[in-house]
């Protein structure tokens, strides 16, 4: 079934509805997480997807895929307020080598895109791998219905709802709002509008956004992580290397890993007991399988 058909009749359900048909049947079982430490970002995101069952798990010949970084802020990558250039590349890559039609790669930014694009080094990264790297449009915006327990409508680019598979790509930063922002935080870059409305319950905001837009495959970059004055940063000193790529099906748990990183225990996040709360995913780790690997 394709996505674009998927979103005609949107239901919450389990995570196994992003698990291409047939898996499951055939008795494959794979980790709920791959976390994955070494020195190369492109070679952990490899490693990482490898164990997941690879990408063709997730991508099939002729999909139109979006993948979705965060390019929010003008800033370099050692400054780590936008997602690794080189994880993005190699998802490109390998979306491509499994057959995908086209490779989307966007976001809308808080500052302008012609500056984010350029300086996250996302751009040339992405296009040199095969990528489309469209800017936000304006006139791709459609005011749709999210049916999300308190975000109901809003305006959304249409790249992501006409695309047929989409990967999250976020990194791992610490937010003034959320106390962090990783997967579920990112969706607010497929949106237009007055974004700082969502401000005054952001938690629910995240979670709505996250079932509706339910990514097939979600690649956490924990490269370099943001541990002060996040998100946008700006200072070397609040980077920290930690040199971890996590993927999973489960974005709930995605995230609730990545919490860890910054020594916060998930159920101390609150969009991340709402998800749970709401059968989104998991967040005890002790019940999750997870395939930690150093290459």
């Amino acid at each position: 079934m394709k996505r674009r058909d998927f979103l005609k009749d949107i239901t919450i359900g389990s995570i196994l509805l992003n698990v291409k048909p047939g898996l499951l049947a055939q008795g494959k079982e794979y980790p709920d997480l791959a976390l994955i430490q070494g020195n190369s970002p492109a070679q952990l995101t490899k490693e990482a997807v490898a164990l997941l069952g690879g990408i063709n798990r997730f991508v099939s010949k002729g999909d139109v895929v979006l993948v979705k970084p965060n390019i929010g802020w003008d800033r370099t990558p050692k400054q780590a307020a936008c997602t690794n250039p080189e994880v993005v590349k190699t998802l490109v890559e390998l979306c491509l080598d499994a057959g995908a039609k086209q490779v989307k790669v966007m976001d809308n930014p808080c500052n302008p895109a012609r500056r984010t694009y350029v300086r996250s080094g996302i751009a040339a990264a992405a296009k040199k791998a095969g990528a489309k790297v469209p800017y936000p449009n304006d006139h791709r915006l459609k005011k749709m219905a999210l049916k999300g327990e308190w975000l109901k409508e809003w305006e959304v680019y249409t790249d992501f709802v006409e695309a047929d598979k989409i990967i999250n790509a976020p990194i791992a930063k610490t937010h003034s709002l959320s106390r962090l922002t990783m997967g579920m935080k990112n969706w607010l870059g497929a949106l237009g509008g007055k974004r700082n409305q969502l401000h005054q319950k952001i938690d629910f905001a995240m979670v709505d956004l996250a079932a509706f837009f339910k990514p097939v495959l979600t690649v956490l970059d924990g490269y370099r992580i943001l541990i002060r004055n996040g998100p946008q940063g700006g200072r070397l000193s609040d980077v920290k290397l930690h040199k971890t790529i996590v993927a999973g099906v489960d974005y709930v748990a995605v995230d609730a890993i990545g919490a860890t990183f910054f020594g916060i225990k998930p159920e101390d996040l609150r969009f991340l007991q709402l998800a749970n709360q709401k059968g989104f995913g998991k967040i005890n780790l002790e019940k999750l399988r997870i395939e930690k690997r150093t290459v």
